[in-house]
């Protein structure tokens, strides 16, 4: 072959380049996700990508999803609940706390309550609800108290509306700026001033609320509680409250919630289950319209640890000075869930920022627990 016939050299392919930009954004999106697995924002849970809802930190940069229109009720309910709980607090010399007793008849500890009163006749008001007998008195403090009653029937809304009565009378009185509920069973467990200073000087309302998941909770729940009341708000807690005038006023104005309450939270409901209101219309309307205006536990202690339809009961030999020395140490409230499961919850109690004892009132005390107490209220309530 001639010099001119050469094969002409081979030509390389150059090495296939991947744009760079591809890699960087592949990354880039790598590193936010795996930033949003790891710190999804608080009020939502660990993302999980296999979920068939919409990924939780991804949801929290969409738009929000428009709420439900109100109803007209529920626009004037609004309007009312938020104009009475911007007043502003009051404080004046002369505010008073009305102590306000909701019992079948005669107290029997008046004389304990007498010893507990003395030498503060212009800071407390007395006011007597009696749903079966007119009571008799044994201490002039409580002589013309009584407030015109009507029967009560455990765990039906005649508990609610006794209530309501006693906080109506009690607010005529504008030197009441806080509203106490007690039992005939109640006792108390430390000086006047010492339970004047606890309720007066914070803002809060101590109405007891807690989310039970359980068949005593939210199986309650009735759809008829619909619009006004989602499944997601309802809540339960002790009926033993003690609120300032404020929330006073709310309850009282209350009409809305209050009827869904009245006609859907009842023994026997829907012919299988117990609703009772006097264990969820306050908690449930607190938490819906001033959920951070309630401490969430009651300043009434009741032991409910032997897992009865009613609380631990003291006798009179129950009664001794370690009893009220255990139940004034408490500083944590508990609530337990009625899932097969039982869920313990624990909460420091918390006043104006600080840790506190939780309880200023303790029941059920036996009348025979009298003596007893008289003997040791002196001494132990020293604070």
């Amino acid at each position: 072959m001639k010099e001119s016939e050469k094969m002409p050299p081979l030509r390389l392919r150059p090495p296939s380049r991947r744009p760079l930009w591809i890699i960087i954004l592949v990354c880039l999106v790598c590193l936010s996700l795996i930033g949003a697995y790891v710190y999804p924002p608080q009020r939502f849970s660990t993302c999980y990508f296999l979920s068939s809802n919409v990924c939780s930190p991804l949801r929290d940069w969409l738009p929000p999803e428009p709420e439900r229109p109100y109803t007209d009720n529920e626009v004037a309910a609004r309007v009312v609940a938020r104009d009475i709980i911007s007043m502003p607090p009051v404080h004046l010399k002369t505010s008073k706390i009305a102590f306000m007793f909701l019992t079948p008849g005669s107290l029997p500890f008046e004389k304990l309550w007498e010893k507990f009163f003395l030498g503060h006749d212009e800071r407390f008001s007395i006011y007597i609800h009696a749903s079966r007998e007119k009571p008799t008195h044994v201490s002039p403090l409580f002589n013309g108290r009584d407030i015109r009653s009507d029967k009560v029937s455990w765990g039906k809304i005649s508990m609610v509306d006794a209530e309501r009565r006693l906080l109506g009378n009690a607010l005529q009185d504008r030197n009441n700026q806080h509203f106490v509920l007690l039992s005939d069973s109640c006792v108390p467990l430390y000086n006047f001033d010492y339970v004047y200073s606890y309720l007066m000087e914070t803002n809060i309302s101590f109405v007891d609320c807690f989310e039970d998941p359980g068949p005593h909770g939210t199986g309650r729940y009735s759809e008829h509680m619909l619009p006004e009341i989602d499944k997601k708000d309802w809540r339960k807690g002790a009926q033993w409250f003690s609120v300032k005038r404020q929330h006073a006023l709310l309850i009282l104005a209350d009409s809305l919630y209050y009827t869904k309450f009245k006609y859907y939270c009842k023994p026997g409901m829907e012919g299988r289950r117990n609703c009772y209101a006097d264990e969820h219309y306050l908690p449930t309307l607190f938490n819906m319209v001033d959920p951070g205006g309630i401490a969430n536990w009651s300043v009434t202690h009741v032991d409910w640890s032997e897992g009865k339809w009613h609380p631990k009961s003291y006798k009179a030999e129950d009664v001794t000075f370690e009893l009220l020395k255990n139940i004034t140490s408490i500083d944590e409230t508990t609530h337990v869930t009625s899932e097969l499961k039982r869920k313990v919850m624990k909460k420091p109690c918390l006043w104006n920022g600080m840790k506190r004892p939780c309880y200023l009132f303790a029941r059920k005390f036996y009348p025979g627990a009298l003596d007893n107490m008289m003997r040791l209220f002196s001494n132990f309530t020293a604070v």
